[in-house]
């Protein structure tokens, strides 16, 4: 049965490489590994030796502790919705950087703006 650090942290890199649109394929060839062994470290099936990770972090450019965070101490991990692991949210954090900067904190703005009316609405009741 696969450690929840490791499940945890297969799951990071497979956050990481959508977040970059790499494929496992190409994610593999950049680390010198078959693409299946991507799929199993991102189901945290196999563990990622300490090197391995190096390699992919390089390769996915971030830092070794990107694929950690969230990882609570004696190895828990929170067990609140992963947003990481949804779909959805990869693709819409992707087309939201690809927005240009003066567009995107207009649309960050939005966002929040009807965030709050969402939660002003939970809080008093829907009007009728």
């Amino acid at each position: 049965m696969p450690h929840p650090v490791d499940i945890h942290v297969g799951k990071r890199v497979r956050h990481r490489r959508r977040l970059t649109g790499t494929t496992q394929q190409q994610l593999a060839e950049r680390v010198g590994i078959r693409f299946q062994q991507i799929q199993k470290y991102e189901t945290g099936t196999n563990r990622i030796s300490a090197s391995r990770l190096w390699d992919i972090a390089e390769a996915l450019g971030v830092p070794i502790a990107f694929f950690f965070e969230g990882a609570g101490p004696d190895d828990r991990i929170e067990t609140a919705a992963d947003p990481y692991s949804d779909r959805e949210a990869t693709d819409l954090l992707r087309a939201y950087y690809a927005i240009p900067e003066a567009q995107r904190r207009r649309l960050f703005d939005l966002a929040r703006a009807l965030s709050d009316d969402r939660a002003a609405i939970d809080r008093v009741g829907p009007s009728v």
